[in-house]
């Protein structure tokens, strides 16, 4: 029996019916040229030879003495673990995440081990879905998207034992000294503690002066009420959508920023266009809280700083909007940098101390933390396969919480990156026209960004000097092998 660190321990003692903890991935595949009709089956009875689930996927939380431990589930049943689907007709991508929709809503049973997988057949062309979703106490987004990496393959004709039963390589323990325990211990309690004081001081200290930000700097408690800053219920609705990295980079080039400033600035154009729909756009710009992974080669569970970010919503030049999230991301960036790991993780989560008052008390609803999440999860390179079928389009599925009623969750796969917008059904409605307006704000950027570089005018004075002259690529991504002709961009949604 293992105690859960205390990082992890919060998202099973955050967690409520109308605020399931868990993170997914939806991938969707194409099965191999000669797989038959019957590919589906074979892949699923073969999976559930695997009867024995290896760590973390065989461990349910316990609560001993007030303490939430990890333990080994003796009685481990897959088929409860394990699910086959099909679509209704016509078995569209609508009816796909509408399904993903429900199925996120639900509560992972805590007397098993915290994950469910399922196989969702019935799309166009003989192509299928794997959903799967994790609590979060158990991995982050970030180690949920390594390991589903890992256990797929690059080679179609690499057939890998499943999620829960494939051997992970070991993490590389740091090498410890040859010092008795007890002064190890010493040791290294006052070496964590010369860390994590700083990060609480200065933690406390963006809290206390928050209302006396300067310049382009984003505190705490600065961003305006709005429609997503409300409590949630339990219904889901999920939308997602990819476009081509190649073309997000360039931008990037153009512009002088980077894919995740870039990406934000998407975000943000996209989100002052849904606001103005709803009359709901406020006077004051959206702040955004970006997660930042602090992994490193010896770490598990949840390792995760933050930083906030203007987005500019309350301007119309797209220009403008991006120059206000580079200016306050390099600031926040610049900050992080002369922190160590952990002095980051305890100014990120004395940060947040304010957040639980704010929620019980409702008065989170006028006075914000932040707006919204906006997460940018890395990936594979490269194209990757499972039991020869390929995987096309990766989207993340995350987590609405009460008085942060949207997600946006990015995460990159090949030359792509999948946007997901998962959001509470009944606090944003419409939710499916963020796509649209993902698509506006794009092209918005595009035009703005090389209109500026054909008249010969200035990049704006926070950002990077660019490597080269881009040309705009305006390209719609079908898979993760080539791009498309010139289009919006691969979107979906819910009903």
């Amino acid at each position: 029996m293992k105690p859960l660190p205390p990082a992890d321990a919060m998202f099973l003692l955050m967690e409520t019916r109308n605020q399931p903890m868990h993170v997914a991935g939806l991938n969707i595949f194409t099965p191999p040229a000669r797989g038959g009709e019957d590919y589906l089956e074979k892949m699923e009875t073969k999976w559930r030879s695997y009867t024995k689930a290896l760590a973390p996927f065989n461990q349910r939380p316990v609560l001993r003495m007030g303490v939430w431990c990890w333990e080994e589930d003796k009685d481990f049943e897959l088929d409860y673990h394990l699910r086959r689907l099909a679509l209704p007709r016509p078995g569209r991508i609508r009816e796909l995440l509408a399904i993903v929709a429900r199925l996120h809503g639900n509560l992972l049973d805590r007397n098993r081990p915290l994950w469910e997988t399922y196989i969702i057949e019935g799309l166009p062309g003989g192509r299928f879905a794997i959903y799967c979703k994790i609590h979060h106490a158990l991995i982050d987004g970030v180690t949920g998207n390594k390991m589903m990496a890992q256990s797929l393959a690059t080679d179609a004709k690499d057939n890998r034992a499943p999620l829960w039963a494939f051997e992970f390589p070991k993490r590389t323990a740091k090498p410890r000294t040859a010092a008795p325990g007890l002064i190890t211990g010493v040791i290294n309690a006052v070496r964590a503690g010369k860390e994590i004081l700083p990060g609480i001081g200065s933690g406390l200290w963006d809290v206390v002066r928050s209302s006396q930000a300067h310049g382009d700097e984003v505190l705490p408690l600065q961003a305006p009420p709005t429609l997503f800053n409300v409590d949630i219920s339990a219904s889901r609705r999920f939308a997602a959508q990819s476009y081509s990295l190649k073309r997000l980079k360039t931008l990037g080039e153009a512009s002088g920023a980077t894919v995740n400033d870039i990406t934000l600035a998407i975000c943000a154009g996209a989100l002052r266009k849904y606001l103005l729909a709803q009359n709901a756009l406020p006077k004051k710009p959206l702040i955004a809280m970006v997660p930042v992974s602090l992994h490193d080669a010896t770490t598990h569970g949840n390792q995760v700083g933050m930083l906030l970010a203007n987005l500019g919503t309350n301007v119309a030049d797209p220009l403008k909007r991006l120059d206000s999230v580079v200016k306050s991301t390099t600031i926040a960036k610049n900050r992080l940098m002369k922190m160590s790991r952990l002095e980051k993780m305890a100014h990120s989560m004395v940060m947040m101390v304010p957040a639980a008052p704010l929620m019980i008390s409702g008065g989170a609803r006028n006075h914000p933390m932040f707006n919204v999440v906006i997460s940018n999860v890395p990936g594979p390179k490269d194209t990757l396969f499972l039991n020869g079928a390929r995987l096309d389009e990766v989207y993340p599925v995350s987590i609405p919480t009460a008085y942060m009623a949207l997600n946006i969750t990015i995460t990159g796969y090949g030359d792509t990156l999948g946007f997901g917008y998962t959001a509470c059904r009944r606090s944003v409605p419409n939710l499916q026209r963020m796509l649209n307006y993902t698509d506006e704000s794009i092209t918005e950027l595009e035009s703005a960004v090389y209109g500026r570089a054909k008249t010969g005018l200035p990049k704006p004075a926070s950002t990077l000097k660019a490597k080269k002259s881009p040309r705009a690529v305006t390209a719609k991504v079908t898979t993760v092998k080539k791009v498309a002709k010139p289009a919006k961009g691969k979107s979906a949604t819910t009903k």
